[in-house]
């Protein structure tokens, strides 16, 4: 391609680029395209394709050039606050013997694929962590601190924390006030100021444009049916029940509560078991931000007189939860 020639920038997972049969992707299978000239820029086309054009995972700019496809890894900057296509030049910028070149044989394009692929830790991560700041206010036994933590390690994002107790609040309006207005952890401040509370919605944002999160409309539903399950069945009895009988230091006192808590967690068990049942994970047969959602309180569900002898389908998810690449145990 010479240098004042055009291209257009598409956005492909692996699977479109390989087309299933190991051979380029036709541009009939590409995301909304824009001409892009090599010396002035863009130039004209359809709405500039953003990060949520890409797909979920394997996310690629690709170039069409006399008809051949010429593939760019967008992932190392897909996620710096600049579109795919804003990546894809830098990509391009930094694979100038391609263009030079001419387009690479469709075994190259098949290697460069793969090797994006295989990496499991998703792209999303230098709008959050490469500056260094980002922030989280946490209570290391805290479920809720836990499951951003968790998250956070499989993406690779480092996190800086404040430890808080939450026992003894009495300095949360001091320290979280301007934050979170509910002055509860966990908060996260990104690295531009930003604070973003509630466990969940944190997953979200962190997770959104990653494998851990569907991208099937339908799937993503689910997610937040699990999701919401947790926070008002799960959450409320399990995790209020561990924290009376394991942190209060006034179990005794709150006897009757915690086995009514104790009552109706079980029953939040009794669904998810039913659930798994002859599934691997919750939602799509895929370790997802719902599986860490609800691993968080349950796995430690016997600090809060639990037993889960009598589940065995929770008691193989908890297995494979902890089995997932990146994996890091509350204490950690």
């Amino acid at each position: 391609m010479g240098r004042g020639s055009c291209a257009r920038v598409v956005v492909l997972d692996r699977e479109r680029l390989l087309d299933g049969r190991g051979r380029g992707a036709r541009a009939t299978h590409t995301a909304p395209t824009i001409s892009f000239n090599s010396r002035n820029g863009m130039r004209s086309g359809s709405e500039k394709p953003t990060v949520r054009d890409a797909p979920a995972s394997g996310a690629f700019a690709a170039f069409f050039a006399h008809g051949e496809l010429l593939v760019v890894s967008a992932s190392q900057a897909a996620y710096t606050g600049s579109s795919v296509l804003n990546a894809a030049v830098r990509g391009v910028a930094a694979a100038s013997d391609w263009l030079d070149g001419g387009a690479p044989k469709t075994s190259s394009i098949v290697r460069a694929a793969e090797a994006d692929e295989s990496s499991r830790a998703p792209s999303r991560r230098a709008s959050v962590c490469e500056s260094g700041g980002v922030l989280l206010y946490n209570s290391a036994f805290s479920g809720n601190c836990y499951k951003v933590r968790l998250l956070a390690a499989q993406l690779g994002i480092s996190l800086e924390t404040v430890e808080l107790d939450v026992v003894d609040r009495s300095n949360r309006a001091e320290v979280l006030g301007h934050l979170n207005p509910a002055k509860r952890v966990p908060t996260l401040v990104l690295d531009d100021g930003r604070p973003l509370a509630e466990s969940n919605a944190i997953l979200w944002y962190l997770g959104d444009g990653t494998a851990y999160v569907p991208a099937d409309r339908y799937e993503r539903a689910q997610v937040l049916q699990w999701q919401f399950f947790e926070q008002y069945e799960h959450e409320p009895t399990i995790a209020v029940a561990r924290f009376l009988l394991a942190f209060s230091g006034r179990a005794e006192e709150h006897a009757d509560l915690i086995a009514e808590k104790v009552r109706g967690g079980y029953r939040a068990l009794d669904v998810m078991e039913g659930h798994l049942d002859g599934r691997r994970f919750l939602v799509a047969d895929a370790y997802t931000i719902a599986d860490i959602t609800l691993y968080a309180y349950t796995h430690v569900a016997h600090e809060g007189g639990f037993d889960l002898a009598g589940y065995p389908a929770i008691g193989a998810w908890l297995d494979r939860v902890a089995g997932q690449s990146g994996h890091v145990p509350i204490d950690a």
